[in-house]
C-alpha cells in the first residue's frame, strides 16, 4: 500500500491510498480518480512523505490497515447514502443556496453541493460554517 498526497485542477488537496505506485497511474489514465471536494477528474500527485514499516510486521500492518480502510469506507458510504436521501443536491449553486438558507432564519432546508476554495473562504468570513465530507465512489 502507498499513500499519495493528491491535488485536483481546482487546487483541492487530499490523500488517497493505492495498492502500489502503478495503480495511481492506471486509475488516473482511465479518469477513474475524482477530487473528494469537487467533480474534477484532473488529479496530480503532490509532494508526499514516505511510509516506512518494519518488514517482519508488514503483513500484520497491511491487514490491520486494510480492515481499517474497509470500515472507514463503509462509514463514508453510509454517510453519503444518508445525505443523498435526506438533503437536496444543489451542485455548484451551493454557495448561493446556503446563503439564502442562512439569512432566512426560518428555513430548515438541508442541502449539499460543491464550492470553490474562494467561495468557501467567503462563506467562512460571513460566519457560515461548512463541513466537507469525503465523497466515496459507490462503485469503487
Amino acid at each position: 500500500m502507498i499513500k499519495y498526497n493528491l491535488k485536483c485542477s481546482n487546487n483541492h488537496e487530499f490523500e488517497s491510498w493505492f495498492s502500489d505506485s502503478s495503480e495511481f497511474e492506471k486509475l488516473n489514465k482511465k479518469n477513474l480518480l475524482e477530487c473528494i471536494y469537487c467533480p474534477s477528474k484532473r488529479i496530480k500527485k503532490s509532494i508526499m512523505a514516505p511510509m516506512v514499516s518494519v518488514i517482519s510486521d508488514k503483513n500484520k500492518e497491511i491487514k490491520k490497515l486494510s480492515r481499517y480502510l474497509v470500515k472507514e469506507r463503509e462509514q463514508l458510504l453510509k454517510m453519503r447514502k444518508y445525505i443523498e436521501k435526506n438533503f437536496e443536491y444543489v451542485g455548484a449553486d451551493f454557495s448561493k443556496k446556503v446563503r439564502e438558507i442562512y439569512y432566512d432564519k426560518k428555513s430548515k432546508q438541508t442541502i449539499y453541493g460543491t464550492t470553490t476554495l474562494k467561495e468557501r473562504k467567503d462563506l467562512e468570513e460571513e460566519g457560515i460554517d461548512l463541513i466537507s465530507i469525503p465523497w466515496v465512489d459507490k462503485e469503487n
